[in-house]
């Protein structure tokens, strides 16, 4: 099969494009499947309201386990790039067996773990007594296939880290397609609800990982999987590499989990289901922007990685440029879409125009500062792409500590609503610090790059 892009030869410019736009597109795809199971849950006869506010509890913790596949995938596919770069396939190889089999052991093991404790987590990470009946429904049924979104999402890298983007777009437009064209089967014609929306996701995701294995498997990319060359080395490197994504997404998603329970807390019985509808209509919109902006920022990892592998320092600050560009443009449009269509989004979700009020604000308050939101993905990204975990990593805990300590102060000092500002606040200091140490440290890293002679690793 003829390789869509040549990270080491192709212009810049033309290659930032060829993947960004496709694992941005593939992003907003991916995010219909959440969205979609809400909009739907939240338009069911008479209870819609509440069966949206458990479904919400689950969407942090779904997306906690599939940071498992951002482990892997986002670990392994930089340092598979970065070998390619190098002309090691032997070593490319290897770091694909290693991660396939990874992924498999940890997807069991999740899985088997998470439905044993199922109904005491849900409850514990803000589901009331009126709404866990729906997220324990919902949940029981998606964590039993989860094994299929790991798989569809991790391995995806690997696919996209040897230039077709395309490819991985179209595993993830299967998905959605069936998503969107299963829900309201399940869940109306055959009168299934929430279990129905589950169970419609669960084939989506079996279909999607079906063709990215299926890809991974044949002949048609430049390396496959092959069961051999395993390492606890490689597995130990996929791992350092793996860990900023995956508590990225991790402590994002207990960040969900946190404010659902101060909401609950803070607004009591009167009001706390109420605003966990609000802020899971405001979590939505923000899938719709950080999804997208982390397939920007995390797509062309690739094309980073591989000319930091080659010593291609200037392609890589090239690339880097254009990224940060692209990452702008699209938050600032999201800024607008927050405050211009705002109105529309929320009236996918809910009919209820109390509801609707306070779930607009909630919108409108969360998006104050995307803007910082998009410089701060790309220069985690670009560390990460190069290996760098030291400054990757705890530029990113920065802004979660930014952001637990809003969460718990506001609401304590202003009430419960308060607690949405913790977002925007977040997103300012976050990245204020981030820009500086990208100016002080990326140009260290480079040069450092350029004159090191070549280590062979593993």
């Amino acid at each position: 099969m003829r390789q869509e892009n040549d990270f080491g030869n192709d212009p810049v410019s033309r290659l930032v494009w060829r993947i960004a736009l496709p694992s941005m597109l593939a992003q907003f795809v991916n995010v219909l499947y959440s969205v979609v199971d809400r909009i739907y849950i939240g338009n069911i006869a008479d209870v819609g309201d509440l069966a949206l506010a458990g479904v919400g509890v689950c969407g942090p913790v779904i997306t906690m386990i599939s940071s498992v596949a951002s482990l892997i995938g986002i670990g392994g596919a930089p340092l598979m790039s970065m070998r390619l770069g190098e002309d090691r396939r032997g070593q490319a190889q290897s770091i694909l067996a290693n991660a396939f089999m990874m992924l498999c052991v940890l997807s069991a093991i999740l899985t088997g773990v998470l439905y044993a404790v199922r109904r005491p987590m849900l409850l514990f990470f803000g589901a009331s007594q009126d709404t866990i009946m729906y997220a324990e429904e919902y949940f029981s049924i998606y964590v039993l296939g989860s094994i299929f979104a790991l798989m569809a999402t991790g391995m995806s890298q690997f696919i996209i880290c040897q230039g077709y983007a395309k490819v991985s777009m179209l595993s993830v437009i299967i998905g959605a397609v069936m998503n969107i064209i299963l829900d309201p089967i399940f869940i109306f014609v055959l009168q299934m609800g929430v279990a129905g929306a589950a169970i419609a996701t669960v084939l989506s995701q079996m279909a999607s990982c079906g063709f990215v294995l299926g890809f991974l498997f044949s002949r048609r990319p430049p390396v496959s999987i092959k069961f051999r060359g395993y390492s606890s080395s490689i597995m130990r490197r996929i791992l350092a590499i793996g860990f900023t994504p995956f508590a990225i997404i991790a402590v994002d998603n207990i960040m969900i989990i946190a404010i659902n329970m101060v909401l609950q807390r803070y607004g009591g019985a009167r009001e706390g289901d109420l605003l966990v509808t609000c802020a899971t209509i405001a979590q939505s919109f923000m899938l719709v922007v950080t999804m997208p902006l982390g397939g920007i920022s995390g797509g062309t990892q690739s094309i980073i990685s591989f000319n930091y592998g080659a010593r291609r320092v200037d392609r890589v600050r090239d690339a880097q440029r254009l990224v940060f560009i692209l990452c702008l443009g699209y938050t600032a449009l999201l800024t607008a879409a927050a405050w211009l269509g705002g109105p529309l989004f929320v009236r996918l979700f809910t009919d209820d125009p109390s509801v609707a009020r306070q779930a607009l604000w909630a919108i409108r308050v969360s998006t104050l500062s995307l803007l910082p939101l998009g410089i701060q993905y790309e220069i985690i990204d670009g560390f990460t792409a190069m290996g760098q975990v030291r400054y990757s990593l705890p530029l990113s805990f920065w802004r979660k500590l930014i952001y637990f300590a809003a969460l718990f102060i506001c609401p304590a000092v202003w009430g419960a609503r308060a607690a949405f500002y913790a977002e925007p606040i977040s997103d300012i200091v976050g990245p204020a610090v981030s820009m500086v140490v990208y100016a002080l440290g990326m140009k260290r890293v480079l040069n450092k790059r350029r004159i090191e002679p070549a280590v062979r690793e593993f």
